[in-house]
C-alpha cells in the first residue's frame, strides 16, 4: 500500500467516524483515529505527540483515546489518557489490541478499526458513562499526516 489514500476509501471512512459518533453515545470517553503512511521512531513516542498534537489530553475527564496506524510498517498503537488508566485494567487495552490485531492480520483493516472503537467505547461507557450535558469535546474525523 504506497499511497495513504488507498488505506481506506471515503466510505470506509465515514463508517469509521460512524463507529465513533455511535461508540460516543454512550460515553464521555473521545475516541480518534488517526492514519500515518509511516513511523519513523518509537511507536509509543510516536503516538503520544499525536496525541497531544490532537489536543486530546485536552479533555476535560481525561478520557481520551487515540487509536494510532502506521500503514507501512503494518502496526498500530492504542494509546488512552491518564483519567482512562486511572480506572481500567490491562485486559481492557489487551483486549482491544487483540481485535484490531485479529482483524488487520486477515487485511480487514475497516473492521478492525469498528470493532477496536465498539470495544472500547462499551468499555470506557462502564467507567465514563454519558450524561445529560455531556458535549463532544473532539473532533471524530479521522486525522491523517
Amino acid at each position: 500500500m504506497s499511497n495513504l489514500e488507498d488505506f481506506l476509501s471515503a466510505q470506509d471512512e465515514e463508517r469509521i467516524v460512524e463507529a465513533i459518533r455511535k461508540a460516543e453515545q454512550h460515553t464521555s470517553g473521545e475516541i480518534r483515529v488517526h492514519i500515518e503512511k509511516q513511523c519513523k521512531q518509537d511507536i509509543f513516542e510516536h503516538t503520544l505527540e499525536v496525541f497531544h498534537y490532537l489536543k486530546m489530553d485536552n479533555t476535560k475527564a481525561q478520557n481520551g483515546v487515540l487509536i494510532y496506524v502506521a500503514v507501512e510498517d503494518r502496526t498500530f498503537m492504542i494509546y488512552g489518557d491518564k483519567g482512562i488508566d486511572a480506572k481500567v485494567n490491562q485486559e481492557f487495552w489487551n483486549t482491544t489490541r487483540d481485535i484490531i490485531s485479529k482483524h488487520f492480520k486477515e487485511g480487514n483493516f475497516v473492521e478492525g478499526l469498528i470493532n477496536g472503537i465498539d470495544n472500547a467505547g462499551k468499555e470506557l461507557s462502564k467507567h465514563f458513562p454519558w450524561v445529560h450535558g455531556d458535549t463532544n469535546e473532539l473532533d471524530n474525523t479521522i486525522s491523517k499526516h
